[in-house]
C-alpha cells in the first residue's frame, strides 16, 4: 500500500506498513525528537527562540516556509558539538505584510524551521544537516501521518526538506546564501 502525505506543503511519498519505513523510520525517531528538544533549549538559552527572542527584519517568503520570513545564521552547541545553525521563522497567513509582522510577530508566527549541522558522519550525503520544523511554542510539527518533522526529514524521497534543498546553489544546501561555504 502506498500513501501520499504532505511535508511542509510539499507532497511526498511513503511506503505502507509492510515497507521499509515500517521497520526503521528515516526521520522522527525518538533520538531525533530528543535531539530536537535539546536544540530548541539551546536556541532559547541563546535568545534565538521563545519569549524575548532576538528579532531580525522580515522579508517576503515563498511556500512552503511562509509569506514572510526572518532568517538567522549563527552557530549553536548541542551535546558538546558546535555546528552551523540556520533559523527560519515562518510567518503567515497569505497576504501578511512586513508591517503586520513587525508590529505583532507572535500573532503571525506559524512555524520555526531549523537546519543544524551535526557532527561529521551524521548524514554525509546531505552536508550533515539535521532538519526540524517546530511550532511557535517549540513543540515539533508533524506530517499528516503523525511523524515528527525532525532529523533527516524526507531523506531519499522525491520531495521534502532534503530533496528541495539539494537544489540550492553552492554546496551548503541553503537557498538564501552560500555564506557557510565562503567561511570555510
Amino acid at each position: 500500500m502506498v500513501k501520499a502525505f504532505c511535508i511542509a506543503g510539499v507532497t511526498a511519498l511513503t511506503l505502507g506498513v509492510t515497507g521499509a519505513w515500517a521497520q526503521k523510520p528515516v526521520f522522527g525517531t525518538e533520538e531525533d525528537i530528543n535531539f530536537a528538544d535539546e536544540l530548541w533549549s539551546a536556541m532559547e538559552d541563546a535568545g534565538l527562540a521563545g519569549d524575548g527572542m532576538l528579532r531580525s527584519f522580515p522579508y517576503e517568503g515563498v511556500a512552503p516556509h511562509g509569506m514572510m520570513l526572518e532568517t538567522l545564521y549563527t552557530t549553536g552547541t548541542v551535546d558538546g558539538h558546535t555546528g552551523d545553525l540556520v533559523i527560519k521563522r515562518n510567518y503567515g497567513p497569505e497576504g501578511v505584510s512586513i508591517d503586520a509582522v513587525l508590529n505583532d510577530p507572535g500573532t503571525h508566527l506559524s512555524a520555526v524551521t531549523v537546519m543544524f549541522r551535526r557532527e561529521t558522519g551524521f548524514d554525509s550525503d546531505n552536508q550533515d544537516w539535521f532538519w526540524v520544523k517546530y511550532l511557535p511554542d517549540g513543540s515539533l510539527d508533524k506530517n499528516p501521518e503523525g511523524m515528527p518533522l525532525a532529523g533527516r526529514v524526507a531523506k531519499g524521497m522525491d520531495a521534502g526538506c532534503i530533496a528541495c534543498h539539494s537544489g540550492a546553489p553552492g554546496d551548503d544546501m541553503i537557498f538564501t546564501t552560500d555564506h557557510i561555504a565562503a567561511q570555510q
